[in-house]
C-alpha cells in the first residue's frame, strides 16, 4: 500500500498472436489471450490479470487492516468474477473470512473495509493514462 512508482515492460514473444512477456517489480509473466480470442492460451489475459489484481488488493488490505487492529483473522479468501453487461464492467467479489474467534462486527468491519482497496478505488475512480510513443528500431 505504498506510493511508489511500478515500472512495467509488455515485450510480444511470438509465441501467438497475442502472447506477451510482462515484468514488473524484478517478477515474469506470460501473458496471453485464450484460443477462442486467436492466442494459445499461454498465460492471463489482461482481464484476468485485471481481476486478479482487484482480489489481490483486497486480500491485502483486509490482512493490513486486521493486523493493526490485531484481530484473530486466521486467512483471507477472495474469489472474483468479470464479466461485461451491456458495455459495462462487472466484479464481483466473494469473500471468506476464516478466524473462530472473529465476532460478527468484525467481520462485518473487514468486509467493509474490503471495498476501499487501493485498486478498487483507482478502478472506482478516474484514473489519468497518459500515452506516448518511442520510435522504433
Amino acid at each position: 500500500m505504498s506510493e511508489k512508482l511500478t515500472m512495467v515492460k509488455i515485450e510480444e514473444t511470438g509465441e501467438s498472436a497475442y502472447a506477451v512477456d510482462i515484468v514488473v517489480s524484478d517478477h515474469h509473466i506470460k501473458g496471453d489471450e485464450s484460443v477462442d480470442a486467436g492466442g494459445n492460451d499461454l498465460g492471463p489475459s489482461p482481464y484476468d490479470v485485471l481481476t486478479a489484481a482487484l482480489g489481490e488488493c483486497t486480500a491485502m488490505t483486509i490482512r493490513w487492516y486486521a493486523l493493526h487492529q490485531k484481530w484473530p483473522l486466521q486467512k483471507v479468501i477472495v474469489q472474483l468474477t468479470h464479466r461485461k453487461e451491456n458495455k459495462t464492467d462487472i466484479f464481483t467479489k466473494h469473500i471468506t473470512l476464516i478466524g473462530d474467534a472473529l465476532t460478527q462486527e468484525q467481520r462485518q468491519k473487514l468486509i467493509d473495509i474490503a471495498v476501499k482497496c487501493p485498486v478498487q478505488r483507482t478502478l472506482e475512480g478516474t484514473p489519468i493514462i497518459e500515452t506516448s510513443m518511442n520510435e522504433g528500431i
